[in-house]
């Protein structure tokens, strides 16, 4: 790595290890039934209240989103953690165990070089939702409050999940990175904190275990399976090559072609295997590395289900307890809306199982066993409202109902009975065998873990083995759900799609947890040498189809690491559109605030809106298909269309000031894709309407006159 680059990860590193050091207290108090005292956990929980407390001044208008009120709020929030820790030994914890504490730091700074390393040999701030996850943090960049302009859609606010965004653009200002490196620092942030954390939980989940080797190799495979983990379709490189299209072959039924491994096979097929669905895992998303809601949002997932094992440890959930998960819950649904609500039905799983933990099965359905279970889930779900309110009240939920797959004749003619849909024609379905080799790792363990409690006499099922049953329960419960019912969107084809990845990526990674666990524990637990060889030797042979899948990803997508650039997310504009790099690099150091800015629309997934969301700027409209899921009509999306191909096009003044007046643009963009979306343009009304302010070759920008 270059020194620029090197220096960035160093002062982002500390800027994390200062947010982590501030809430120390509260982890420690968190997590005090593990062995590592969840110190990981301290820099995710940081940057979720640090970033809420500079939300809600935002929103409310009492402080700026700046440098001093980003700096002051750590500082009071750091000096409230230690002042209400006052008397627990907060030194004495960290001598006593200051060796992992270490050895932790460690593993994240590692892990987070290595993949700033990886990211910057392809950091492309362009393709798939780059634009749109890019916009959003530059659009939070430049807000002075809250809530942040849709940079796509002037000049109402963002109406998706952008509190993972807000995160991003904390530390961003906090570090005064610029964002163009931020956006791939933050990428290695959570790849790093995925491992780490997941290391953690790993290793405590083997309270009983006094092998310390024991429970790092257990930590290691968990992080392992959670962050580099794929799944069974691997298998298809050792068979002839095919192109997949819309109907995936049996791989049995392909010619065995070993020897010409790894014949063609495309990684993203394995996120894509079952036809019109998306059922993604978080390395294809480190490695495609979209700073999306889904991937944001896997730091909060870890910390809030080492929470719940915590939870489970302690045998008890205390008032503080369900008021952290409320918080980590809103923290979810403002990140990534599904996961608030998955992991509120883990919440209730974990709160249920207490009762079970201390009194037995008979004490589970008692009367003051459910009351007391009703009270807790009750006010963890006001909780939960309560501190998504802030986000909530300028959000509009874009889903239309719930759809009922295959559903009956005399339902369909009905349509619509309350939220459920019954449409005709809708009745995708997943072959057993295509989910099989999307899950049959997971449960081919997960299958071995059951039988071993089943016929284990007298073995008592510990508190780490109730954790993993339950994990398991939901996940396979998330899996089967999209193979009856779906969120409706505006997706015709792909109707499922979002429902399956929402929850399988949930799934997938709580499968991951559990495998690592079930493999260290039957591995230390079976007596039978032959029966533990057997489960060795069928661990192994699957394990080594899910651990080929970086092999192919990472290779693939940064050029087998061997293309070294920078950490600079826009360089590639130099090479694309050098006219726009420049143009861009001005805007952003001399246009303050959020002033509108014209420039063409064009589809998703296209350079086109590529000031605005490189800049934070709000434009008329941007990527119209992704403001009509957002917006939930295509009518309110289309007039703007129409309105910005007239302002390009006609001679007429008094129309184009009426709709330069209508939108309160500021500035208008002429460069080469503006000439390419509209053949006619007509660029001479913006001498007149306003002045150059910047020229470079066909690059031009208009300031529009007062």
């Amino acid at each position: 790595m270059n020194v620029h680059d090197i220096l960035s990860v160093l002062i982002w590193f500390f800027a994390l290890l200062l947010i982590g050091s501030a809430f120390l207290p509260t982890t420690f108090s968190l997590f005090s039934s593990f062995k590592d005292k969840g110190y990981v956990f301290s820099k995710i929980l940081g940057m979720a209240i640090l970033s809420y407390v500079v939300f809600v001044l935002g929103l409310l208008k009492v402080l700026p989103f700046s440098f001093p009120t980003i700096v002051g709020s750590l500082m009071i929030l750091a000096l409230l953690n230690y002042y209400l820790s006052r008397n627990k030994n907060i030194i004495q914890t960290i001598r006593n165990n200051w060796k992992i504490f270490i050895f932790e730091e460690l593993l994240f700074l590692i892990t987070l070089f290595f993949w700033s390393f990886v990211r910057a040999n392809n950091p492309d701030i362009f393709g798939l939702e780059k634009f749109m996850d890019f916009g959003f943090l530059n659009s939070i960049l430049r807000s002075t409050y809250f809530p942040p302009k849709d940079m796509w859609y002037t000049p109402l606010p963002i109406n998706y999940y952008y509190f993972g965004h807000l995160v991003t653009a904390v530390v961003t200002k906090l570090t005064q990175i610029p964002s163009y490196i931020s956006f791939n620092l933050m990428l290695a942030t959570i790849f790093a904190l995925s491992f780490s954390s997941a290391f953690s939980i790993g290793m405590n989940l083997f309270p009983e275990i006094k092998s310390k080797l024991i429970q790092i190799a257990a930590g290691f495979l968990t992080a392992a399976l959670l962050t580099f983990g794929g799944n069974l379709t691997t298998v298809y490189a050792f068979f002839k090559a095919y192109i997949p299209q819309d109907s995936p072959v049996p791989f049995w039924t392909l010619p065995f072609k070993p020897f010409d491994f790894p014949n063609n096979y495309w990684y993203p097929n394995a996120t894509r295997f079952i036809p019109f669905t998306i059922h993604e895992f978080p390395i294809y998303s480190f490695v495609v590395s979209d700073l999306h809601g889904h991937v944001l949002d896997i730091p909060f997932v870890l910390l809030m289900i080492a929470m719940a094992l915590s939870i489970i440890f302690e045998k008890r959930i205390r008032t503080w307890h369900i008021f952290i998960i409320s918080f980590l819950l809103a923290v979810m649904y403002m990140t990534n809306a599904w996961d608030g609500l998955i992991y509120l039905l883990l919440s209730g799983a974990v709160i249920f199982s207490l009762n079970h933990l201390k009194g037995g099965w008979k004490s589970i359905f008692s009367t003051v066993s459910l009351s007391d279970f009703i009270k807790k889930i009750a006010a963890v779900f006001v909780g939960l409202l309560v501190f998504s309110l802030p986000f909530s009240l300028n959000f509009k939920p874009f889903v239309s109902g719930i759809g009922i797959l295959c559903a009956p004749g005399f339902l369909t003619r009905i349509g619509k009975i309350g939220p459920f849909l019954f449409e005709a024609n809708h009745c995708q379905k997943s072959p057993l065998w295509q989910l099989s080799l999307l899950y049959g790792f997971f449960y081919f363990l997960a299958i071995c873990f059951i039988v071993f409690l089943l016929i284990k006499k007298r073995y008592k099922p510990t508190p780490s083995d109730i954790f993993i049953l339950t994990l398991l329960s939901l996940s396979t419960i998330l899996i089967v759900v999209p193979e009856f019912i779906y969120v409706k969107d505006i997706y015709p084809t792909y109707y499922r799609a979002n429902t399956m990845f929402k929850l399988v990526y949930q799934a997938f990674m709580m499968l991951s947890l559990s495998s690592a666990y079930i493999i260290v524990k039957l591995m230390i637990t079976l007596k039978s040498k032959i029966v533990k060889a057997i489960f060795f030797a069928g661990t192994l042979f699957l394990s080594f189809f899910i651990f080929i899948y970086p092999f192919f990803a990472i290779n693939s997508y940064y050029n087998n690491l061997k293309t070294y650039k920078s950490l600079d997310g826009l360089s590639y504009l130099r090479q694309t559109y050098p006219e726009d790099y420049s143009l861009i690099n001005w805007m952003n150091a001399n246009i303050k605030g959020q002033p509108v800015v014209l420039e063409a629309n064009g589809d998703s997934y296209t350079q086109y809106a590529r000031i605005s969301a490189n800049t934070g700027l709000p434009t008329v409209i941007g990527w119209p298909v992704h403001e009509w899921l957002w917006r939930g009509t295509y009518d309110i999306v289309a007039p703007r269309i129409a309105d910005v191909q007239t302002l390009y096009t006609t001679n007429n003044l008094a129309v184009a000031k009426n709709l330069i007046k209508e939108y309160n643009i500021a500035y208008v963009v002429v460069s080469s894709l503006e000439y390419q979306k509209y053949p006619n343009l007509d660029q001479n009304k913006f001498n007149v309407l306003g002045k150059v302010v910047y020229n470079n070759n066909r690059a031009t920008l208009y300031k529009i006159n007062p």
